[in-house]
């Protein structure tokens, strides 16, 4: 940035659960090299002591843990007894620490409506230009497959989002959807958008524990709009075919809309199916499922962007996705199987043709391995870059 202050990064979530969904990942990922150049501080909204300020060190490390080592089974935000009386004894006693100066913000969470209706205070106590990433819209385009209180938060959320600087949309998609419903709201000279999507880790590839053959793995949250049910069905359908294949599932369950396909998995295992499903797992154990599977099947019906086509893509695993949207987005540059429909019969034919055509397989990872991606450090020097064109609007 211009200043030498360094930039806060809001990391109130992040910084108190051990979940490393998407944006979990992005968060600790673009702090990580923020940190190094040009600077940056992380800070949270304490409900407890009711104000901002600059984490704790146990918070910290917890920001900073990009492993995955301690995953925990929720994805939920957790204070824990020490820090509830910290901040509440800190509030009754009027001891609160200033934050430092701040030469610019970055909040890459999808905050909640208590940090939102805080944020007037912190955007003011910031000399540079303060950015918002956006991950999507999904919850106004299928209500019927999001957490209530998701669908519930985003049109508030959407609104706040107009007292940023500037807004960095992950995909072309994301960037659309957000310019759109400004537009639908009436809105005469909203925030600049820039699309800029996800870096992946720069981590090594773990070598496979055993020959790949033919195992077949799903990564991403047990949710509604996962569509797991359509993979599940066409796996079921493949294997009353006689077509013998393993499928992995990894990914924590979202309790509101997660039991049909739970009592899917559950009843596919009671039957004898070769169907395994382990919840959050650390990275060590992730890529080296990557490193064993053939394919990777991504059945989501709508993402932001779909970090688990990139990973897939990244250890020259070929995906089966939908060729729409941002996942669209992602497939065209090669390695995907690019659906048309994200049915159980889509799904199906996609993969008993990664199954049965061994020259298609190699020729998609081929084409996977040669995909470059941009990593995480040149995600945040470009964030940065883009900062620095952007006046204050305010």
């Amino acid at each position: 940035m211009k200043s030498r202050a360094p930039l806060l990064l809001d990391a109130t979530h992040t910084s108190h659960t051990r979940a490393q969904t998407g944006i979990q990942r992005v968060c600790r990922s673009l702090f990580a090299e923020l940190e190094r150049a040009p600077g940056a501080h992380a800070v949270c909204f304490d409900p407890h002591l009711d104000d901002w300020r600059s984490l704790a060190a146990g918070e910290l490390a917890e920001l900073r843990d990009r492993s995955g080592a301690r995953s925990g089974a929720s994805r939920g935000a957790r204070w824990t007894l020490s820090q509830k009386i910290s901040g509440h004894a800190r509030r009754l006693a009027g001891r609160r620490t200033p934050l430092p100066p701040a030469g610019g913000l970055v909040c890459p969470e999808l905050f909640s409506a208590r940090v939102g209706a805080q944020l007037p205070g912190l955007l003011a106590h910031v000399d540079g230009p303060c950015v918002a990433i956006f991950h999507d819209a999904i919850g106004l385009k299928l209500p019927e497959l999001t957490p209530p209180s998701t669908v519930a938060r985003l049109p508030g959320y959407l609104r706040e989002l107009l007292a940023f600087d500037g807004v960095a949309a992950v995909s072309a998609e994301s960037a659309a959807s957000l310019r759109d419903y400004w537009h639908w709201l009436g809105i005469a000279n909203p925030p600049p958008v820039q699309t800029m999507p996800h870096g992946v880790d720069d981590l090594p590839v773990v070598a496979a524990s055993g020959p790949a053959g033919a195992r077949v793995l799903c990564v991403g949250t047990i949710e509604g709009r996962k569509n797991h049910l359509a993979l599940l069905d066409a796996a079921e359908a493949l294997w009353r075919d006689g077509v013998r294949f393993e499928l992995e599932l990894i990914g924590m369950p979202r309790p509101e809309t997660a039991a049909p396909a739970i009592a899917r998995i559950e009843g596919l295992q009671r039957a004898g199916r070769p169907l395994t499903h382990h919840g959050s797992v650390s990275d060590a154990r992730l890529h080296a499922a990557y490193a064993r599977c053939a394919f990777t099947v991504y059945p989501s019906l709508m993402e932001g962007f779909g970090l688990p086509v990139i990973e897939s893509l990244r250890h020259g695993k070929p995906c089966v996705c939908s060729g729409e949207g941002a996942l669209g987005e992602s497939a065209r540059g090669g390695g995907c199987v690019a659906l048309t429909s994200s049915d159980a019969a889509g799904i199906a034919r996609a993969m008993r043709r990664l199954l049965q055509d061994p020259a298609e397989l190699s020729r998609l990872a081929a084409a996977a391995a040669a995909r470059r991606f941009r990593p995480w450090s040149e995600c945040a020097s470009d964030l940065v870059e883009w900062m620095n064109t952007l006046p204050r609007r305010r």
